[in-house]
């Protein structure tokens, strides 16, 4: 009845497996950023004004160290406060590679700065709750050219200083 010479194997694999293994999915994260007693911090996926690449988030999380709940506001493209450090805890997702791609993307962050971001699209919010970790796919859907940027914004709760952690995955293909 059935033939198997009549079949053409074909196997679907997930977006974000194939940049993989194309050797263009990277993850990484912030160090720990401390904000509270009115002062905020941010970490963020900066794309470089001349990286020739479009960065595609895929996922991120903010981990909330403390005892505490605190609002991430998730920014397109804002002119972020404060003195930013650029994270080395940055790697290709595919170590099989040799040599491991580099990203042209950055993740940048700020601790203990003062104001909110400037321009830019205060796109949504999240509560963070405490001890825990806010995990959010995005498949890829949230695109930045070269000059843009992806910044998850730590409000201050008023009463204390607290800690916290944010990574991310992102892809990035040539424009």
């Amino acid at each position: 009845m059935f033939n198997n010479e009549r079949f053409i194997k074909a196997v679907n694999i997930p977006n974000p497996l194939y940049q993989s293994l194309q050797g263009r999915y990277f993850v990484g994260q912030t160090e720990t950023i401390r904000f509270g007693k009115g002062k905020n911090a941010w970490g963020g996926l900066i794309n470089p004004s001349n990286s020739d690449v479009n960065l595609f988030v895929n996922a991120f999380t903010i981990t909330n160290q403390s005892n505490q709940p605190f609002i991430a506001e998730i920014w397109f493209n804002p002119k972020p406060p404060g003195k930013s450090m650029i994270s080395d805890k940055v790697t290709s997702a595919n170590t099989t590679l040799s040599p491991l791609p580099k990203p042209e993307v950055n993740i940048a962050f700020a601790e203990l700065v003062e104001g909110f971001p400037k321009k830019g699209v205060n796109s949504f919010k999240r509560i963070v709750s405490p001890k825990s970790t806010l995990t959010s796919d995005e498949d890829g859907k949230f695109i930045f050219s070269s000059g843009e940027s992806f910044i998850i914004f730590l409000v201050s709760p008023d009463n204390e200083i607290v800690e916290a952690d944010v990574a991310f995955g992102w892809f990035e293909i040539r424009e």
